[in-house]
């Protein structure tokens, strides 16, 4: 009977291990990030929400992404730019972003110099 409690609770904590394994590689852990924080980065937003008011768009490929505060770091600093409206896919280690005026590869990878995250492809969009 011991032995079978024993089984019991290793697979339960097998199975426990594995969901949060998955969680925190999709970026929904509520467990310390990858980024040693347990506090989730506040995304910031923008003003302008017209989606109109953004002639150009480009989907930029970001590395060293691994959790939902990566995602919405790199979110922040590509917002922070004066006319750039920016989403982040986690999954896709993608950044879609909506620009007031036309932008280069380089605009974007100054926009993420004072963090750890590099752009590794940008195409700009119809």
């Amino acid at each position: 009977m011991a032995s079978v409690v024993i089984i019991v609770l290793t697979a339960a904590l097998i199975v426990f291990a594995v969901y949060q394994t998955l969680q925190k590689v999709r970026g929904k852990s509520k467990m310390a990030s990858c980024c040693g924080s347990g506090e989730a980065v506040k995304r910031k937003g923008v003003a302008d929400r017209n989606e109109n008011h953004y002639p150009y768009r480009y989907i930029l490929t970001i590395e060293n992404m691994k959790c939902s505060n990566c995602a919405a770091s790199v979110e922040n600093a590509l917002n922070a730019v004066e006319g750039n409206w920016a989403k982040v896919n986690l999954g896709k280690k993608e950044a879609d972003i909506l620009s007031k005026l036309p932008r280069t590869e380089e605009d974007f990878v100054k926009a993420l110099a004072s963090t750890s995250y590099k752009v590794s492809g940008c195409k700009e969009t119809a």
